[in-house]
């Protein structure tokens, strides 16, 4: 039997996130997912959107992991080089995160730009993540930077949402110019968050869902309620 707790019946997203959005849900394991990210398809374009995700407004910086604290604590002497004065002495006078355990994000300058983004040809780009291809780091950048445009909110358990804003316009035209499902171009982080043997279940509910482009039931599979489907 599948070891998940039962949802309440006309369990939708709004329910999560306070949206207006209705949509389907499907589980595999520890994860509530809603079923748009089975079918769109998305890559992101940095030409286009000139790193937006780096620099959206709202007071607070990409979201962390308790143990992210320490990777950026470790990270930050060699990824300071990349910066700005303005970021150095803003991570050096207010510190490089904001909130407390089980809600600390990284901080932001005037509101918008993660204090850990650097600039190349005018496109907001990852301190962490050239340190990490370059060599110089293990840990690549935070795992919310790296799941966009999927938002993980954590009730219980992990539920996953497509997160559809404007400034990614150029990911969902490439996306579905070179027919790239937003499931394959995650598979790296997914992987990262929950294991290859996690994402192959998902990879296949994915592939059978827009090949069909309806609510499949899809084998092994039952029905929760109404509009949740779960995965063996």
């Amino acid at each position: 039997m599948y070891d998940v707790p039962f949802l309440p019946r006309n369990y939708f997203v709004p329910y999560v996130w306070k949206s207006k959005r209705q949509a389907y849900m499907f589980i595999i394991s520890a994860a509530v997912i809603e079923d748009a990210v089975a079918t769109t398809q998305f890559c992101c374009d940095l030409e286009m959107c000139k790193g937006a995700c780096c620099t959206l407004e709202g007071g607070r910086g990409a979201p962390l992991e308790d143990d992210e604290v320490m990777e950026i604590q470790k990270a930050y002497p060699i990824v300071k080089r990349y910066l700005d004065e303005q970021n150095i002495r803003t991570i050096e006078t207010a510190g490089f995160v904001d909130g407390a355990p089980g809600d600390f994000a990284t901080r932001c300058i005037d509101n918008r730009e993660c204090v850990f983004v650097y600039r190349e040809n005018g496109i907001a780009r990852c301190s962490f993540e050239r340190a990490y291809l370059g060599g110089e780091i293990d840990w690549r950048k935070p795992l919310s930077c790296h799941l966009f445009p999927l938002r993980v909110r954590h009730f219980g358990r992990d539920f996953l949402r497509y997160e559809t804003i404007d400034e990614c316009a150029g990911g969902r035209t490439r996306g579905r110019e070179q027919e790239i499902a937003l499931s394959d171009f995650l598979r790296e982080p997914l992987e990262r968050k929950y294991g290859g043997a996690w994402y192959e279940k998902f990879r296949a509910y994915c592939a059978q869902k827009a090949a069909q482009q309806t609510h499949p039931i899809p084998e092994e599979t039952e029905m929760n309620n109404k509009n949740t489907v779960l995965i063996r």
